[in-house]
């Protein structure tokens, strides 16, 4: 067992103050900038999966409305909205990857969808 608190202890996280724990990645000797590109990449990329399946899903799913924007112009506000959400999710439970928070891209991205094609009109 590690022990974070010896000086010959070989812990992740030992030179990190309790209050700082969630800076942890900054320290990391493992991880360049590819690295943190990547991994930012991968904290957004439900949201982008989700913006862009539902700009391809929605001229199917709601066939009487006329889109009020462009298509990229959808996928753009809905990935804006969805890593939004996925960041206020990451703040709010301080790690990635809670249902609650998955839950609340599908609602908000749906929403953006559905008032961007104006849903609201059919």
């Amino acid at each position: 067992m590690v022990d974070a608190e010896r000086p010959d202890s070989h812990g992740a996280d030992y030179k990190i103050p309790r209050n700082f724990k969630h800076l942890r990645f900054l320290k990391s000797p493992g991880m360049g900038p590819i690295d943190v590109l990547l991994h930012l990449l991968s904290f957004a990329a439900p949201a982008f999966a989700l913006a862009a399946l539902l700009v391809l899903a929605g001229p199917l799913l709601l066939r009487r409305s006329r889109p009020l924007v462009a298509w990229w112009v959808q996928l753009a506000l809905n990935s804006a909205v969805g890593v939004a959400v996925l960041a206020l999710g990451l703040w709010h439970f301080g790690v990635d990857g809670k249902m609650a928070t998955y839950a609340a891209l599908v609602f908000a991205v749906a929403a953006t969808q559905w008032a961007g094609s104006g849903g609201w009109r059919t």
